[in-house]
């Protein structure tokens, strides 16, 4: 019995349920690598998620000795054309939770089927796969609190037990249908599609990252995970994404060091893991989410920037050249590395809605266009928390003042200082209100960055207002009635 891996978010070889379920149906035997590189996929996809995924397809095909089968083209025809051609029994692949890669999944199953050859799903990209984690009527949460207990109640599982050293593959170089196709596709993995700043790729990098976080940053990951002026953070965001490493080998890790924790810093980092799944839930349960608010007010009665004004100021924030430092700063860290700090990307968004009034689905797709960690339930929801039409439980009242936001969380300026050169000579905090500082101080670099594009104070007070006019929900209806009372 011969068996298919069809590699999709999990590019690892170790804790890979499926690849174990491939070996055991094989005996144990040689198993077949696939990845399809999908043009659906590929044509929504940003350059540097491109370029990431081209490394990540490189060091993997290093891992598998040269043995990895890549082809172009729908999954629908490129995968059962490939079990048919390798005489395949079984193909094997984790499940996927997305609106796409659902109805993608169920086409190949069908294809498959009338070929005589099954199709097993194994894994997830999730230790609690959506939809498991649920409240006692068997309905969806909608708040992260509750989520989190109860997916704690519930517990998660331990990494699958697999040794990369135990697997063979099937050469598909040795196969003359395959080989001059596979060829084409290997040559493509050293053509660089942008570039960026990127870190390590693989699985092996993001292991390595994790041990040094686990065994440093985390402990006081509680604090410093708001200061993008450290390097203070997993930074595994881009790998989980990917499946170059699954959460379940992160909680398996962190057992201990919850156990004998003395500061808050790996509690925090669990619930951080815990938030990456709770909006594949809602997403799972809401795919219409991932283009409307989950509150339809927003979309249908909220005052949405249109004006002549919009296109400049949005070009502006795209470019980072707002006149707000912390904004602009994590703007350009975006364009230059593919990744943004998570309370910078909270500001920035919240800058973007709320004080630009412009609609969050369209910042939602800039960020997504650059970003190497582009994951659509993580993006859009964190869009969604930001604007006040998700899952936040204050949803309109929070608007981050970009100024405070940088004096706090980059009190020294060094991040606002390594991002934006026109203002490195300003000293200390004073970068994050250049207007104040004497131009004699600053020469000719100040002059060169922008004055500030709208007053954030105004702009908030206008937010609030548009916000107050929306109409009323039958909860705050009821609330209003028995205030009354």
């Amino acid at each position: 019995m011969s068996s298919l891996l069809w590699f999709r978010r999990d590019l690892r070889l170790r804790d890979n349920p499926a690849l174990a379920a491939a070996a055991d149906f094989a005996c144990n035997g040689p198993v077949a690598g696939l990845f399809v590189i999908d043009p659906a996929l590929e044509a929504a996809s940003g350059p540097v998620r491109l370029e990431w995924l081209r490394r990540s397809l490189a060091e993997l095909n290093n891992q598998l000795g040269g043995r990895l089968i890549i082809r172009r083209g729908s999954p629908s025809e490129v995968v059962p054309n490939t079990a048919r051609e390798l005489g395949i029994n079984q193909v094997f692949a984790s499940r996927d939770f997305g609106n796409y890669g659902h109805q993608r999944d169920l086409a190949v199953a069908g294809k498959l089927e009338q070929n005589g050859v099954g199709f097993t799903q194994a894994g997830s990209p999730y230790a609690v796969d959506p939809g498991i984690v649920t409240k006692d009527d068997g309905t969806r949460y909608l708040v992260y609190t509750p989520f989190y207990k109860a997916w704690l109640a519930h517990g998660y599982p331990a990494p699958a037990d697999i040794d990369p050293a135990d697997l063979s593959w099937i050469d598909p170089h040795a196969d003359s249908s395959l080989r001059s196709e596979v060829a084409k596709e290997l040559k493509q993995l050293t053509s660089t599609v942008v570039e960026v700043d990127l870190p390590a790729i693989g699985e092996q990098a993001a292991l390595d990252r994790w041990a040094w976080f686990r065994d440093g940053p985390l402990a006081e990951y509680g604090d410093d995970r708001n200061r993008p002026d450290l390097d203070a953070t997993s930074n595994l965001s881009v790998y989980l994404r990917w499946g170059q490493i699954h959460p379940r080998t992160l909680l398996a890790d962190l057992t201990e060091h919850l156990e004998s924790a003395t500061t808050k810093g790996p509690e925090t980092f669990r619930k951080e893991i815990a938030w990456r799944e709770f909006y594949a839930d809602v997403l799972a349960a809401n795919p219409s989410s991932i283009r409307k608010s989950l509150d339809r007010r927003y979309d249908t009665s909220l005052q949405i920037n249109w004006g002549p004004t919009a296109e400049t100021q949005f070009t502006a924030w795209c470019e980072g050249r707002t006149g707000y430092p912390f904004v602009d700063a994590g703007m350009r860290q975006l364009r230059a590395t593919g990744w943004m700090h998570n309370r910078v990307r909270m500001v920035t968004a919240s800058f973007f809605v709320k004080g630009l009034h412009l609609p969050w689905q369209r910042g939602a797709a800039e960020f997504m266009y650059w970003l190497r960690d582009g994951d659509s339930a993580s993006n859009q929801h964190g869009w969604q928390w930001v604007a006040g039409c998700g899952t936040d439980a204050a949803p309109f009242y929070r608007i981050f003042n970009p100024v405070l936001q940088g004096l706090k969380f980059d009190p020294d300026g060094d991040y606002v200082r390594r991002w934006i050169p026109e203002l490195a000579s300003l000293p200390g905090a004073s970068v994050h209100e250049p207007w104040k500082v004497a131009e004699t101080l600053a020469g000719q670099a100040i002059a060169d960055y922008p004055s500030p594009i709208i007053d954030h104070l105004a702009e908030r007070g206008e937010a609030l207002a548009r916000f107050a006019a929306l109409p009323k929900t039958d909860k705050q209806d009821k609330k209003g009635a028995r205030s009354k009372k």
